[in-house]
C-alpha cells in the first residue's frame, strides 16, 4: 500500500465520519512557545486551550512536523525520523475516550487491515477507563500494559495542554526483537498510533515527566497521531523508514553517490540513513522558509544540515550530497506537498551554499584539531582537552564526533566530562534567559485568557473608519487584570470596536487617542494581538480615571496610518519587483512596516550589484507612476492559492481570506492597510541592501514623506559639495574626484620625502651609536614622530650600525603619551635577546606596559614627565645586554 493510499484512507475514514479536513501548518508555527511544528494538534491548541472557539468541532489533518529530540536514534532504529507526516483526528469538545478508540481500531483493523493478533496497547498507569474500553472492544488483557508519565501521559514538553494517552503498537516479529509488549522492546513492538485524551494544563517542568498539572480543561477534548513513516513500513514490509517509499528514492540517490549498497548492519548502515532522513526534513524546512542561522529553527536546520554531510564524508562521499539528496525529495514527494516543488530553486541554493560553507569548516577545522592533537601529545597527555573540543564545536562548528575520531586515531581520547559540563553550562545559560522570557509572557497570557474568555472579539473597524465609538471592556495593568486605572498607569486594555489596526504581517501597529464621555484621556502607544482574533491597545493614562465600562471615542492617528498604508502598498511592489528580478526563490522573508519607511527581507545567495538595486528602484517607481488600482477581496483560501495569491511564510490564515491585488502584478494574502492606488505610495527610494544571516538579504527604503526628504537632503549636500568645488552640481563628482587624485598624489610625494628624512635620520643615529661591551648602543629622544615612525626608525637605524650586536632605544611624546621603542640586531634576537625585556622596567616609569615578541618592541603610559627617566632605564637595560 503506497503512502498517497494510506493517507486517502486515513482522511476519507474521518471526512466520512464528520471531520473537517484542515491542511498542515507550515513547520514554522504560529505559537512563540514552539520553534518548530512537533505535533499535529499545534495549529489547534487555541481550541483547545478555549481561546478561540472552532467553526468545527470535529477535525482530521495530516501535519507536516519535525522533532530533533531523538536525533541521536536516527538512523539507529527502523522508527526514528526527524521529519515525519503525523495523521490525526480531533474532537474539542465532541466526543471523547469511547469514541477515538473505537475510531482508531476500525481504521487499524478494517481500513489498513492489520492482523488484530499483532495490536499491543499501552495506556496511562492509572487509566481503568481506557483499559475496560479496550478490553470491550476486544484487545485482551494480556496485550495491554499500563505505563506511566514518560510513556502515556503526552504534553508538547512545554506549558499547555496535556492529558493521559492509549498508544497502539504493532508486533513486527522475532526479528525485530524480544517478546514481552511494548514495554519490554519498542522496536519490535512499534508504536503507530497515539490516542491523546486532553484534559488537563502543564506547567513548567521536565519536558516528559514530573511536571505539575495546573488545572483541567474547560472542555474534554480528543488529540491523536498516527506516523506515516511507521505505518507505511509496516504495510509494505520495508526493514525501516528509509526503505518505505517515502523516502526509498533519496536512498537510492545516496548509495549511488556513495558508489555502493548500504550495509545491512554497522555504522555505514547508519550513515547511509541518517543522510537520506536528513534531506527530507532539510528540504522541507527551507521548503517553509527557514533558513540555516546560528540560532533558533535556523540552527536545528543547520545541525541536520551538517550532521547529512558529516556521514556522506563518511561513506567517502566527497563531493556535493545535499543538492542530489534533497532534489530526490522534492521529486518524489513534489506532488503531495507542493511547497516543495514551488521552492525547489531555493532548497537546491540554499543546500548548496551551506555545504561549500560547512567544507570550508570542516577545513579549517580539520587543521585546528591537527595542533591542538600536536601540543597533547608534546605535553604527554592522552588525552584532548574538553575546553578544545567544546571551542571547535561551538566556535567552529566542527562536530564532536569528529574530533573524537581524529583523536581515536592517533591514540588520545577526548575528554567528554569537561566537553559535556561546557555544554551543559551553555544551555542552562541560554535556558535561564528563555525562563525569564516564558515567564513573562505566560503572566499575561493569563491575563489575556482571563479576559478572552469572558469577552468576545473586537470589532475591527479600521479598514472603512479611523474613528469609532467605543466602549472599554478590559483592563490589564502589570499582566494583572483590573477593574480601574489612574493617571499615569501604562495598562493594556480591550474595546468592542476599534479602529485600531493590531500589528500584524509586518505593520506596525497603530496609535492614537481614546477620549472617554468622563473627561479621561488616553494616549494609545501601540496595538497588537493578545491571543488569536483578540485586539490589546497599549496605552497611557493621561488624564483621569479609567474603569470598564466606559464609553469613549478612539482616534487612529491619520497621519501615521497614511504613511503606514504608503509603506505597506510599497512593500508588496517591491515584492513583486524583487520576484520578477531575481527569480521565485526571493519570497518575502519578513519585512517591518513604518511609517514612511519599510525593511524587506528576502532568500538570496549573493548580494545585489548596484545594477540590480538601480533596476529594482526604477521598476517600483515605475509601477507607483502607472497609478495601478488597489483592490481588496475575500475568497477561501483554495481558491485564493488558485488564483495565484502569495502567502508569506509563517503568517496564519483562516478558512477565508482577504486578498490584496494592486494591478495586475501584485496578488497577495493580507490584512494590512494599503492606499488606493498606486500613485499614493509617491516616491520610492533604496537606502540599503545588506546580509541578515546565510542566504537572506535584507533591503531598506524610503516612501513618501521619508523619500521626498531624503531627496532634498541629498540635493542640499550636492548643492554644497558643489559650492566648495567651485563646480556646477552636475560637474561635482568631476571636480572632486580630481581633488582627490591630486591630494594622494601630493600624499605619495610628502610620504617619499618623509621616507627620506627617516632615513637621514636613522643614518645619522648610526653614525653616534656609542661603543658598549660588545657591539654598539643608541639611546635618544626624539621629537615630532609617529608610533610607526618611531619604530621604523628604530629597525631602521640597528640595521645600518652594521655590527653584529646592536641596540637601539628611542622614545618620544605623541597626542600626551609617553612611546618608547626598543630594537636589537638579528644577531642578538637569534641568540634569545627579547626587545620587550628591555622596556619592561620603562613601561612602568610612564605608568604603561611593555609588548611585542621579537627584535623590535614598544611601550606607552600617560606619564610624560617621567619619559627621560624611563629613556634612561631602559638605556641600562641595553648597557647590560651587551656587556654579557
Amino acid at each position: 500500500m503506497r503512502s498517497t493510499q494510506i493517507r486517502q484512507i486515513f482522511t476519507d475514514f474521518f471526512t466520512s465520519r464528520g471531520h473537517h479536513l484542515v491542511p498542515s501548518s507550515p513547520l514554522v508555527p504560529d505559537d512563540p512557545t514552539l520553534l518548530l511544528a512537533n505535533a499535529g494538534m499545534n495549529q489547534f491548541k487555541p481550541y483547545f486551550l478555549g481561546e478561540t472557539t472552532p467553526a468545527f468541532s470535529r477535525a482530521t489533518s495530516i501535519q507536516k512536523c519535525t522533532r530533533t529530540s531523538d536525533i541521536d536514534n536516527v538512523g539507529r532504529t527502523t522508527r526514528h525520523a526527524t521529519f515525519f507526516e503525523m495523521m490525526g483526528n480531533f474532537s474539542f469538545g465532541d466526543y471523547f475516550k469511547e469514541e477515538a478508540i473505537a475510531f482508531a481500531w476500525e481504521l487499524l483493523t478494517e481500513g489498513y487491515g492489520l492482523e488484530k493478533e499483532k495490536l499491543w496497547i499501552t495506556v496511562y498507569k492509572d487509566d481503568d477507563e481506557a483499559e475496560n474500553i479496550w478490553r470491550r472492544i476486544g484487545v485482551p488483557a494480556s496485550r495491554i500494559q499500563r505505563l506511566g508519565m514518560e510513556d502515556n501521559y503526552w504534553s508538547m514538553t512545554v506549558p499547555g495542554p496535556c492529558g493521559p494517552s492509549s498508544e497502539a503498537h504493532y508486533d513486527r516479529g522475532p526479528a525485530f526483537g524480544k517478546e514481552g509488549g511494548p514495554a519490554v522492546d519498542s522496536e519490535r513492538y512499534v508504536e503507530l498510533w497515539n490516542l491523546v485524551f486532553m484534559q488537563s494544563i502543564r506547567g513548567e517542568g521536565p519536558p516528559k515527566k514530573d511536571y505539575p498539572i495546573l488545572g483541567e480543561l474547560g472542555k474534554k477534548s480528543i488529540d491523536t497521531g498516527l506516523g506515516l513513516d511507521r505505518l507505511a513500513a509496516i504495510l509494505q514490509d520495508a526493514q525501516s523508514v528509509c526503505t518505505t517509499d517515502l523516502l526509498l528514492p533519496t536512498y537510492r540517490t545516496v548509495q549511488e553517490l556513495a558508489g555502493r549498497e548500504a550495509p545491512g548492519e554497522g555504522e555505514d548502515k547508519v550513515s547511509f540513513q541518517v543522510v537520506t532522513e536528513h534531506a527530507r526534513s532539510i528540504a522541507f524546512l527551507i521548503a517553509d522558509g527557514v533558513l540555516p542561522a546560528k540560532d533558533g529553527r535556523g540552527y536545528i536546520l543547520r545541525r541536520l544540515m551538517r550532521r547529512a554531510i558529516r556521514h556522506a564524508r563518511l561513506l567517502g562521499i566527497d563531493g556535493p550530497i545535499l543538492p542530489p539528496a534533497t532534489a530526490s525529495v522534492v521529486a518524489n514527494l513534489g506532488d503531495v506537498w507542493p511547497e516543495l516543488s514551488a521552492q525547489a530553486t531555493l532548497i537546491e541554493q540554499v543546500a548548496a551554499t551551506e555545504e561549500e560553507s560547512f567544507t570550508r569548516t570542516l577545513t579549517q577545522g580539520t587543521r585546528l584539531l591537527d595542533a591542538a592533537i600536536s601540543r597533547t601529545r608534546d605535553s604527554g597527555s592522552a588525552a584532548l582537552p574538553g575546553e578544545t573540543a567544546f571551542e571547535l564545536a561551538d566556535t567552529y562548528g566542527f562536530p564532536l564526533e569528529l574530533t573524537i575520531e581524529a583523536a581515536r586515531d592517533v591514540g588520545l581520547t577526548v575528554d567528554e566530562d569537561r566537553f559535556a559540563t561546557l555544554l551543559n553550562e551553555q544551555k542552562q545559560r541560554a535556558k535561564a534567559g528563555g525562563r525569564a522570557k516564558t515567564a513573562e509572557a505566560l503572566k499575561k497570557l493569563d491575563a489575556y485568557r482571563e479576559l478572552s474568555s469572558a469577552l468576545p472579539r473586537t470589532e475591527f473597524v479600521g479598514y472603512e473608519h479611523l474613528t469609532a465609538e467605543a466602549t472599554v471592556t478590559g483592563l490589564i495593568v502589570d499582566g494583572t487584570v483590573v477593574p480601574a486605572a489612574e493617571a499615569g498607569d501604562e495598562v493594556e486594555l480591550v474595546l468592542d470596536r476599534s479602529p485600531f489596526y493590531a500589528e500584524a504581517g509586518g505593520q506596525i501597529g497603530d496609535t492614537g487617542t481614546l477620549t472617554m464621555s468622563d473627561g479621561t484621556r488616553l494616549r494609545i502607544t501601540d496595538t497588537r494581538y493578545g491571543l488569536e482574533g483578540f485586539r490589546v491597545h497599549t496605552a497611557r493614562v493621561l488624564e483621569g480615571e479609567l474603569r470598564t465600562g466606559t464609553d469613549g471615542q478612539a482616534r487612529v492617528d491619520a497621519e501615521r496610518r497614511a504613511g503606514l498604508m504608503r509603506s505597506h502598498s510599497a512593500t508588496h511592489i517591491l515584492h513583486a519587483v524583487v520576484m520578477a528580478t531575481l527569480g521565485d526563490h526571493s519570497r518575502q522573508q519578513g519585512s517591518l512596516v513604518e511609517p514612511d519607511r519599510l525593511r524587506f527581507d528576502f532568500a538570496h545567495f549573493t548580494a545585489l550589484t548596484p545594477e540590480q538595486l538601480r533596476e529594482i528602484e526604477q521598476a517600483v517607481n515605475g509601477h507607483v507612476l502607472h497609478d495601478p488600482a488597489v483592490h481588496v477581496w475575500h475568497a477561501d483560501r483554495a481558491e485564493a492559492e488558485a488564483a495565484g495569491a502569495i502567502a508569506l511564510f509563517g503568517e496564519k490564515y483562516g478558512d477565508t481570506v482577504r486578498i490584496v491585488d494592486i494591478g495586475d502584478f501584485s496578488r497577495e494574502l493580507c490584512g494590512g492597510t494599503h492606499v488606493a492606488h498606486g500613485s499614493q505610495v509617491g516616491t520610492f527610494r533604496l537606502l540599503s541592501e545588506s546580509s541578515i544571516g546565510s542566504n537572506l538579504r535584507r533591503v531598506e527604503a524610503l516612501t513618501g514623506h521619508g523619500a521626498l526628504a531624503n531627496v532634498d537632503t541629498e540635493r542640499r549636500v550636492l548643492t554644497e559639495l558643489s559650492g566648495l568645488l567651485g563646480s556646477r552640481p552636475a560637474d561635482a563628482p568631476g571636480a572632486l574626484r580630481r581633488r582627490l587624485e591630486a591630494l594622494a598624489s601630493a600624499q605619495n610625494e610628502l610620504a617619499r620625502l618623509r621616507t627620506a628624512e627617516l632615513g637621514r635620520q636613522a643614518a645619522d643615529l648610526a653614525d653616534h651609536a656609542r661603543p658598549v661591551g660588545r657591539g654598539r648602543l643608541v639611546v635618544r629622544q626624539v621629537t615630532g614622530l609617529s608610533p610607526v615612525e618611531l619604530r621604523t626608525l628604530a629597525a631602521d637605524t640597528v640595521s645600518r650600525i652594521g655590527t653584529e650586536a646592536a641596540v637601539v632605544i628611542l622614545a618620544t611624546e605623541h597626542q600626551a603619551k609617553a612611546l618608547l621603542v626598543a630594537a636589537v640586531s638579528r644577531s642578538l634576537h637569534q641568540g634569545g635577546a627579547e626587545a620587550s625585556r628591555l622596556l619592561t622596567d620603562a613601561a612602568r616609569i610612564v605608568g604603561g606596559g611593555a609588548g611585542g615578541r621579537g627584535p623590535v618592541a614598544n611601550a606607552g603610559g600617560r606619564a610624560c614627565e617621567h619619559l627621560e627617566q624611563a629613556l634612561a632605564v631602559a638605556g641600562r637595560e641595553g648597557e647590560r645586554l651587551l656587556d654579557d
